[in-house]
């Protein structure tokens, strides 16, 4: 048996009614990843798209709940004050959950069904560089690659 480098972190109840998709390694702030996957959990796949859609063009504000120090304050946040606009990861995320809209299409599974149940994103590797400093000191300059994983299923 073939072991995949990474696995999925959910297992659905039915793999014949789930679509899934993972971006494997993204270079994209794993904090904003975390906030964008938690603001289109359960929600349909056209739903999500459009949310990051317009996150991406700045139309819309993601809120920050668990990494929200020295985050400013958003007036157009209901229930909430700390946001941003992660543009950068929400285009990246825009292209896994296009993905896992194909995915669902090719399986043959109706997609005003499908709600994603499953949104996590996961530290990967971390790229390690050095800038070298004054007086033979160098200070670490790593880089945290992001993976993404999502699982639709049919509610």
């Amino acid at each position: 048996m073939l072991m995949a480098r990474v696995d999925y972190a959910y297992k659905p109840k039915d793999e014949l009614n789930s679509a899934k998709a993972m971006g494997y390694e993204m270079n994209i702030s794993f904090k904003h990843a975390v906030e964008i996957c938690r603001e289109i959990r359960g929600r349909r796949i056209d739903e999500a798209i459009k949310i990051v859609e317009e996150i991406a063009k700045m139309k819309r504000t993601v809120p920050f709940r668990k990494y929200k120090k020295k985050v400013a304050h958003r007036s157009e946040l209901e229930k909430w004050y700390a946001g941003r606009y992660p543009q950068k990861a929400a285009k990246q995320i825009l292209r896994v959950l296009k993905n896992l809209k194909a995915n669902a299409e090719y399986k043959g599974l109706e997609i005003e069904k499908l709600v994603i149940t499953h949104a996590q994103a996961k530290k990967g590797r971390v790229i390690k560089r050095y800038m070298p400093r004054a007086f033979g000191r160098a200070t670490p300059k790593n880089r945290v690659l992001t993976t993404v994983e999502f699982v639709a299923e049919v509610k």
